[in-house]
């Protein structure tokens, strides 16, 4: 890259702008209207459990640089393709297809609510975004590039301004009088930190700068770690506000939060103002979640992870198959009923847990990699030996036993991720075993996962397309890595 590099503070914004959406809002609308103010603590826990896993994967990073396909790529080098599909496939392709349809289906319970009289159905709206978003996309024109940045900012700066209105008590609107805990027994708190944890999750977003990035080696981790602290301490004003504002039972019930918050707090004036702002975060959301998971499948098919026809581009060089999957997924969900306050929370704790797996994974992969090469150079290494990623692991498998206090909701949720998990452990299998043709657990040399950077990877690999499966030892490939 020739032009300038970036700095903290634009790592910063890219992590907190990336985290932050209107489906995380709605989350933190459920979790502070279910118990009040404590879900503080509740959201203290879930983001130093964020922090511990994303200083694991910054490890991995530092290990094994500038590799566009994150912890897809890592996970091939430390438990191998079969698990690396199963948590990868369902952790990010899935999760990142469940995160889009949410954030959709807020952009549609919005503009319903602008519309309200007309009685339009809410997927009415969220469909309309998703085939205008569908046709750019495939025209290789990603129309909100050059503002998405600029929303994400005037999305945080408004709810950051609102939050500190609201907890100051310094709004136009009426304080309400009502009790700040609802709850505040051990189970009430620990019981929703798999739904806080959402409001914290993709900070590893940021791996990917690490080329662009001036210091990477103390910016990254560092800007990583500044962004769920700004992020809690926004959160943390907001619920404040919300008390201040908002009744609990209306907070709880509405699938636009945030904007009932603003109507409250600054009349007709912040009702407009979120409405406005929220309309474009969601459409900067959905637009960027179906671009670049277009080419995320493109990047795992180009690994072997998925079918080959995901690496099929049309005369705009756009990634079309990714492209017509995702929309249809946005769409079939909202059309079957995802415009709900109950839908959309459901969804969003199956999300959680597909992610919370794929983050013990990366958890995994640190201590694996540090027994394979412990002495292979790494320009970050955390400290205390194994005990960060022990507890990023231990914290997120807490966080998924805790997902909801519901135990029969808890259950339910369990086991439509467990058929999600079945699902992919057959696809897995037969992919692995008959098509790549690899041993299902054994980990790819690390020399080899970062030459599948370049593109003659795949030429030089379709020409031994009749040779035997690799038998290569990954510890004896891998040895070499720390004298080059």
């Amino acid at each position: 890259m020739n032009g300038k590099k970036l700095g903290l503070g634009s790592v910063i914004a890219t992590g907190v702008g990336l985290v932050v959406g209107s489906s995380c809002l709605m989350s933190l609308g459920l979790g502070v209207s279910a118990i009040g103010l404590t879900f503080v603590i509740t959201m203290i826990i879930a983001c130093v459990v964020n922090i511990f896993t994303l200083m694991s994967i910054a490890e991995l990073n530092s290990l094994m640089p500038d590799l566009t396909g994150g912890l897809a790529q890592f996970s091939l080098a430390c438990v191998g393709p079969f698990v690396t599909i199963i948590c990868m496939v369902g952790g990010y392709a899935l999760c990142n297809s469940l995160a889009g349809s949410v954030e959709g289906a807020m952009f549609g319970n919005t503009f319903a609510g602008m519309f309200e009289n007309m009685n339009i159905p809410a997927w009415i709206f969220t469909v309309i975004l998703v085939l205008i978003l569908m046709v750019t996309n495939l025209n290789g024109v990603d129309v909100f590039i050059k503002v998405q940045d600029f929303v994400a900012f005037a999305l945080i700066a408004s709810m950051v301004v609102m939050g500190v209105m609201g907890a100051l008590g310094i709004g136009v609107g009426e304080v309400v009088e009502q009790p700040s805990v609802l709850a505040s027994d051990f189970k009430s708190v620990t019981g929703l930190c798999g739904l806080a944890f959402f409001l914290f999750v993709g900070g590893e977003y940021v791996i990917p700068l690490t080329k662009e990035t001036k210091n990477a080696k103390r910016n990254i981790p560092l800007g990583m770690v500044l962004s769920m602290v700004i992020i809690l301490g926004m959160q943390t004003f907001l619920s404040i506000g919300f008390r201040n504002y908002t009744q609990w039972g209306e907070l709880g019930a509405s699938t636009t939060p945030h904007i009932l918050f603003g109507q409250m707090l600054l009349g007709p004036l912040g009702k407009y103002w979120m409405l406005i702002v929220t309309l474009l975060a969601a459409i900067s959301s959905v637009n960027t979640i179906m671009s670049s998971l277009s080419y995320i499948l493109m990047g795992m098919s180009k690994i072997g992870l998925l079918p080959e026809f995901f690496q099929k581009t049309n005369k705009k060089k756009a990634p079309y198959i990714g492209i017509l999957i995702e929309a249809g997924v946005f769409i079939l969900l909202n059309v079957t009923g995802l415009s709900t306050t109950d839908s959309i929370s459901y969804m969003i704790s199956v999300l959680a847990v597909l992610w919370l797996i794929s983050y013990i994974i990366s958890n995994l992969n640190v201590l694996l990699l540090r027994r394979r090469l412990p002495k292979a150079p790494r320009n970050f290494k955390l400290p205390f030996g194994p005990l960060i990623p022990i507890l990023g692991m231990a914290g997120s498998a807490y966080m998924i036993y805790n997902i909801d206090p519901d135990v029969a909701v808890k259950l339910s949720l369990y086991k439509v991720v467990a058929i999600v998990v079945i699902i992919l452990a057959v696809y897995a299998f037969f992919w692995v075993r008959f098509k790549v043709k690899r041993p299902l657990f054994k980990p790819y040399p690390v020399k080899e996962v970062m030459a599948m950077e370049n593109e003659l990877y795949n030429e030089y690999h379709r020409k031994r397309k009749s040779s035997k499966p690799d038998e290569t030892n990954p510890d004896e490939t891998d040895i070499n890595i720390a004298a080059e």
